[in-house]
């Protein structure tokens, strides 16, 4: 029964992308992202310190932001940022994220119902960003991962870190670089679970991601377009039979070798500011997958900027498309911004 379970837990990964460690932390952070296709590496618009690092340079104002998304499968997402700038040429901020499968039926070997069963996983990133010169920023970024699949599965906890870089090529072009997740892994011991004879370890590594790209203002500034090239270096097991002599005897047994699998994909965003109050979403994520993988997933969406008393409040919401002919995805955010002085 155990065994049954923990397969039906990781049914998060597998809705996802091929069951790659820490999946949940690549997908949409808010509204905004989302519907940009996260191709925000060089967004200096949104400032999402979450894709780069560097970006916390270019938080005007403090703001804090909440975003849940309403998933099919019982599946929850949700984040919490808080960023801030410090003068007078620095930025920082933290982002907190928590996945989830929630009423994950269990059943024993007869088919009963036993009980109720849960998952969550959990992401706290702390990110700096500093201004070297005038067009360069500079950005680092820690992220600290906890995932908890199974009651009798002891959680697990990883670290990894975040390089981001952001160059500003004129008024209007800014290109970035982040490198992401390096040396993130989640390890699992099923010795308390299985027994010591059938308990194992394993170590997932989290995929080394380099994404590169552009954001580009046009037309006095309503009109803003983002696109990036990530690269994704995943850590795979390959293992195949091979004959060896075991004494004077010829056996035949299963050797296993670390490979580095390589995959690459496009993202691409644009929003159109249609007042000052309005603006109107849409993007491309995974262009170049292919069907069996997903395929493309396209989102659009909107962000509404009002206010709160004295404190401006943006408002965004936004629908994507998700893989596998599952219902859409549907997110919402709410950033509260503390200005510095009354509208």
């Amino acid at each position: 029964m155990k065994r049954i379970v923990l397969l039906v837990v990781l049914s998060w990964a597998g809705l996802a992308q091929a069951q790659e460690a820490g999946i949940f932390a690549r997908m949409g952070l808010d509204a905004r992202a989302l519907a940009l296709g996260q191709a925000l590496v060089a967004d200096v618009e949104g400032a999402a310190a979450y894709y780069n690092p560097a970006l916390a340079v270019f938080t005007t104002q403090p703001v804090l932001a909440l975003s849940s998304a309403l998933m099919a499968l019982d599946r929850e997402l949700q984040s919490v940022q808080l960023a801030t700038r410090m003068p007078p040429r620095a930025g920082i901020a933290v982002v907190l994220r928590h996945a989830g499968v929630r009423n994950i039926d269990g059943r024993d070997a007869s088919g009963y119902h036993t009980q109720t069963y849960r998952t969550d996983e959990y992401a706290l990133l702390v990110a700096f960003g500093t201004q070297v010169s005038h067009r360069l920023t500079l950005g680092l970024g820690l992220q600290f991962f906890r995932a908890d699949l199974f009651e009798g599965l002891r959680p697990v906890q990883s670290i990894g870190l975040d390089l981001g870089l952001l160059y500003q090529a004129s008024e209007s072009l800014h290109l970035g670089l982040a490198i992401d997740d390096v040396l993130a892994r989640y390890t699992w011991n099923t010795a308390d679970l299985y027994g010591p004879q059938q308990g194992s370890t394993t170590s997932d590594r989290f995929p080394i991601r380099v994404r590169v790209g552009a954001s580009w203002q046009v037309l006095a500034g309503r009109l803003r377009l983002l696109g990036e090239y990530q690269v994704a270096f995943t850590s795979v097991e390959v293992r195949r039979r091979r004959v060896q002599l075991v004494g004077d005897a010829p056996r035949e047994g299963l050797v296993s070798e670390r490979r580095w699998a390589r995959k690459g994909q496009l993202r691409l965003g644009a929003t159109y500011r249609l007042s000052k109050a309005f603006a109107v979403l849409g993007g491309l994520d995974r262009i170049g997958r292919l069907p069996e993988a997903g395929g493309w997933q396209p989102a659009a969406g909107f962000m509404l900027a009002t206010h709160l008393g004295n404190l401006p409040l943006t408002a965004g919401y936004t629908v994507q498309l998700e893989r596998l002919g599952l219902p859409p995805l549907h997110m919402l955010t709410l950033a509260l911004v503390f200005a510095t002085s009354p509208p």
